[in-house]
């Protein structure tokens, strides 16, 4: 039976199933990319032109900004909420096609490290993945689920 992702209710004393892993807040899978917080502001549109990327300077909801680029030009933008899907989103590319401003860096016993596909797959695969997401809604223990158990791992 593949793993699956589990919710972990709000309660005094809750045991995980065998074979679970909780990954949720406090753990060093957690999401540093939260839901309605200023880790997950999103500067529309982006630089590129592209519809809106993670924003990294300024930590407030609806703030408007000029950004000056390095060729004199002055646009403007402002910083939103990112939504559950773009969290998640970014949380996927930070972890496999992790760039300088978008990466998962986690303190682990033997050290500061970043979190890696690599690391993913030899903590987690086989593992049911416990979070306080709802079952209905988007999360980050899906991401690590599908990299975690993914073919590749299997080789």
């Amino acid at each position: 039976m593949s793993p699956i992702r589990i919710h972990r209710p709000a309660v005094r004393g809750w045991k995980p199933p065998e074979n679970t892993i909780y990954v949720g807040r406090g753990s060093i899978w957690e999401t540093p990319y939260r839901w309605r917080t200023r880790n997950a502001l999103a500067r529309v549109p982006a630089l590129d032109g592209s519809a809106w990327e993670y924003e990294t300077r300024i930590s407030a909801n609806g703030h408007h900004h000029p950004y000056m680029h390095s060729d004199g030009r002055v646009t403007g933008h402002t910083s939103r909420y990112m939504t559950r899907r773009e969290c998640v989103d970014l949380y996927r590319q930070a972890l496999t096609a992790p760039t300088d401003r978008v990466m998962i860096w986690r303190y682990n016993p033997n050290g500061p490290g970043r979190i890696t596909v690599d690391t993913v797959r030899a903590a987690l695969a086989g593992y049911n993945l416990a979070c306080r997401c709802a079952l209905n809604q988007l999360c980050h223990a899906d991401v690590l689920l599908e990299v975690a158990n993914s073919v590749e791992a299997e080789r």
